[in-house]
């Protein structure tokens, strides 16, 4: 079980990434100038993500449901998370690599087509949503139903199992 203290800093650590995502999302383009550093930015925002998705991971291996083999109900419950998390990941990605193709060799213009601001609009969209749920996830996944045998985990086996 994941003991009170371990899930403080667990949480801390995710609302840390969390906090480096939306100050990378809100501040890269002031750095289109110096476009390595803003490539470093992005490289580790993405990594940031990524950690996000193993903590999370990692926190529903955690669980009681998950070592009583009621995976389909972890998934159930945070399948929103789960793939909204992918969605972002993906948008993030494709974002970053037409940025920097965009402006590497030529960062003093301001470049902007309609396609890449398409996807900026989309990838700050998904960036909303990706923090909300995945800030929601990670607090109700410190619910003790999830960590002991209850009531209510039977209850949703036998409604999964319908």
């Amino acid at each position: 079980m994941l003991q009170t203290s371990n899930y403080s800093l667990v949480l801390a650590l995710q609302f840390l990434l969390l906090a480096y995502d939306l100050f990378v999302n809100a501040f890269s383009e002031l750095l289109r100038t110096a476009p390595v550093v803003q490539l470093v930015l992005f490289i580790i925002q993405d990594i940031a993500v990524l950690f996000n998705v193993i903590i999370i991971f990692l926190m529903f291996f955690n669980t009681f449901v998950f070592q009583a083999g009621l995976v389909s109900l972890l998934f159930r419950k945070f399948k929103g998370t789960i793939i909204l998390t992918a969605v972002y990941f993906a948008l993030s990605i494709a974002l970053h690599v037409w940025v920097m193709n965009l402006r590497w060799k030529n960062s003093q213009n301001f470049v902007w087509t309609n396609g890449l601001q398409a996807l900026f609009v989309l990838q700050r969209l998904a960036a909303v949503l990706y923090c909300y749920f995945y800030k929601r996830t990670a607090m109700r996944l410190g619910d003790p139903r999830f960590y002991r045998d209850s009531l209510w985990l039977r209850k949703e086996f036998l409604q999964g199992s319908r």
